[in-house]
């Protein structure tokens, strides 16, 4: 399993903690991805737009300044990935990725049904 993670942010840090009882339970591997450090690749970006069963646009946090500086409002997905990539402050966290699948993790319910 993996998460794309930012120990400052409280969602993040609690899915984290929840992925970490899980994987402790299963005997799983956790790789967390501290993304404003080690960005993820255009590549990366793409594999888990495939992997989410909600649009694109769901990985963008659409608060941030970068999203309005850069005019991302009517951008189309590829547009997005690679304002991702250049600016990582612009994907939603935490992100979870386990058996072909990923999940924006911003409720510990959601990461509860994800996990079963």
């Amino acid at each position: 399993m993996q998460i794309y993670h930012n120990p400052r942010c409280s969602k993040s840090r609690t899915a984290l903690e929840q992925a970490q009882s899980f994987v402790a339970k299963n005997g799983e591997q956790l790789e967390v991805i501290e993304y404003l450090t080690t960005p993820p690749t255009l590549a990366d970006l793409k594999q888990l737009a495939a992997q989410l069963d909600t649009p694109l646009r769901s990985l963008v946090r659409e608060n941030e300044d970068e999203y309005a500086q850069l005019n991302l409002a009517d951008a189309s997905d590829d547009a997005l990935l690679k304002a991702i990539a250049a600016h990582p402050k612009l994907l939603q966290r935490p992100v979870l990725v386990r058996d072909g699948r990923a999940i924006i993790g911003r409720t510990p319910e959601a990461l509860d049904a994800f996990l079963k």
